[in-house]
């Protein structure tokens, strides 16, 4: 198998699973409806490791493409592939959300709220503030990428690896994901976008394409800056790439201090 069908067959599966958890606490007539966030969290965590055990030992299991340009940035992998492994993520989350769709596929007309109903797809800020929601994304992604590197810089009994990572996905789902609903990946949020704008979802509404930007450029620019961070802070060095990431963020954070400041 191509590394390329491993990211999409990977990314497939957490968004089938993840998108799925949505749909099951939010759609009526669901028999899970309203069972909370704690539940979305650990859904989303075990869509992540199955995930990774899925097609970890053939492509590394990124299925994230913010993780694939932070290792590139660190000089873990070539940048040659990282275009062939956006792509198969963004069309792995496209096709899961479509299955979570027809899983789910009577409950949709049933639930009247358009917001309801995207958000099984994508994400939104719980506040609709741009500068404070990137900076959300930003810093939830950050602490994604450092807390992958130092997994990878323990050793674990032999499987136990992606269990911890989606241990480390449902801890950042918990305490960074009330503000944008963490989308941490631009694949996660991207491609299932999509499937919503495209699919014949009854009463959908809009799929909020001015908001859309956050989730993709907030994870490619908090990921570059936490792998930065990491090599700097235990290896002490970095790229140049890695402090353009810094200097983004840091002025993205100075950006939102100031606009929440004048409110």
């Amino acid at each position: 198998m191509s590394v390329y069908l491993a990211e999409f067959i990977g990314t497939t599966i957490l968004l089938y699973f993840g998108n799925s958890v949505n749909a099951a606490t939010s759609l009526n007539k669901s028999y899970a409806q309203g069972s909370g966030w704690v539940i979305t969290t650990l859904g989303w965590g075990l869509a992540v490791t199955f995930g990774i055990y899925a097609v970890g030992n053939i492509s590394g299991a990124h299925i994230n493409p913010a993780v694939t340009t932070s290792l590139a940035m660190a000089g873990e992998i070539e940048w040659q592939i990282v275009p062939g492994y956006i792509i198969s993520q963004l069309l792995g989350g496209i096709f899961g959300a479509t299955l979570a769709w027809l899983q789910y596929l009577p409950h949709w007309r049933k639930t009247e709220d358009q917001a309801t109903k995207l958000g099984v797809f994508c994400t939104a800020g719980a506040i609709d503030q741009k500068s404070a929601n990137l900076i959300s994304e930003m810093l939830g992604t950050m602490i994604l990428i450092v807390g992958l590197m130092m997994i990878g810089a323990n050793k674990f009994t032999e499987g136990l690896n992606p269990l911890v990572v989606g241990g480390l996905i449902a801890l950042i789902g918990m305490a960074q994901g009330g503000s944008t609903g963490y989308a941490i990946n631009p694949a996660r949020d991207f491609g299932p976008r999509l499937a919503h704008f495209i699919l014949p979802i009854k009463g959908k509404g809009s799929s909020n394409w001015s908001y859309a930007w956050i989730p993709v450029l907030g994870p490619f620019i908090g990921g570059g800056a936490g792998a930065a961070l990491y090599y700097l802070i235990f290896k002490g060095v970095t790229s140049s790439l890695g402090w353009a990431a810094i200097g983004l963020m840091i002025t993205a954070i100075i950006v939102a201090i100031i606009e929440e400041s004048r409110k």
